[in-house]
């Protein structure tokens, strides 16, 4: 039973912080480590992220079927005229940076996913990426929609996700962090944000989980129970996220998740040291 109540737990932090601009990767390398908990698997950790997957798709499948159609016609066509064959190779183009990282320096991030010091420290860091992104936001006069992004807007949105691979940096925030500088709406570069997140998740996960059945195939049979309990917990917290936070976006700014990670770095740092 507590094993299920873990995997709820851990499925909900997932879903609600992989979109709500506070770091998912820092919530689960924390929520373990303040509870006292072992630390979960490579495959249960590929269940919750391809939960989040889910939510995506369930919230955005319209706009990834427009999207795939157009694409695959600009190929045709030879022309980038549809706005949605420009969002697709948008989306291709933002990927390649998180990709490229990912493969070249997996180790490496591997290891500060065992350090809350390095969690907590990233979380600030995307405090102050939140604080400044609004800051710049203010000074401009028209913001950009979706319609108007360019391969510039994709390229930098897609380093910024290339940074959330450290744990404790957002990539939903740091990515909405960057689209705001470029001058893109909080809304529009948040849709974006989670349309840029779709292969990413999917490629890690497909990663992760041939490396998890290499190393953990006979646990998939026992696991499978709380696999699929976390992957549900993180898609279903996941779709109410996204829809919240499209709508609180529309009126507000990311200035209460920045308190909220200045906060929480902070005090996590402080109980590391207390906790030696």
């Amino acid at each position: 039973m507590f094993e299920i109540i873990q995997a709820i737990i851990l499925g909900i932090v997932q879903g609600l912080t992989e979109f709500i601009p506070v770091s998912s990767s820092a919530h689960l390398v924390l929520t373990p480590w303040l509870l006292g908990w072992d630390k979960p698997s490579l495959l249960f950790d590929t269940m919750l992220h391809w939960g989040t997957l889910i939510s995506i798709m369930l919230v955005f499948w319209r706009d990834f079927w427009l999207i795939a159609v157009a694409t695959l016609r600009s190929l045709l066509a030879r022309s980038l005229a549809d706005p949605n064959a420009r969002l697709g190779w948008f989306i291709i183009v933002g990927t390649i940076p998180a990709a490229a990282l990912g493969l070249l320096f997996s180790d490496f991030f591997e290891e500060l996913f065992a350090s809350p010091t390095a969690a907590a420290s990233f979380l600030i860091v995307t405090g102050l990426l939140l604080i400044g992104s609004e800051q710049v936001a203010r000074h401009l006069r028209r913001p950009r929609n979706l319609a108007q992004l360019t391969w510039l807007d994709s390229i930098v949105m897609g380093l910024a996700q290339a940074l959330a691979l450290a744990p404790g940096i957002s990539r939903s925030g740091s990515t909405m962090a960057a689209g705001l500088v470029r001058g893109i709406r909080r809304e529009d570069a948040a849709r974006f944000s989670f349309f840029l997140g779709t292969p990413a998740f999917f490629g890690a996960g497909l990663l992760q989980l041939v490396k998890a059945l290499g190393e953990e195939r006979s646990a998939l049979i026992a696991q499978a129970p709380l696999l699929l309990i976390g992957l549900v917990a993180s898609a279903l917290s996941g779709y109410l996220a996204i829809r919240f936070l499209l709508s609180y976006l529309r009126t507000r700014t990311l200035y209460l998740f920045a308190a909220y990670c200045l906060i929480v770095g902070p005090l996590v740092l402080v109980l590391t040291q207390l906790w030696r």
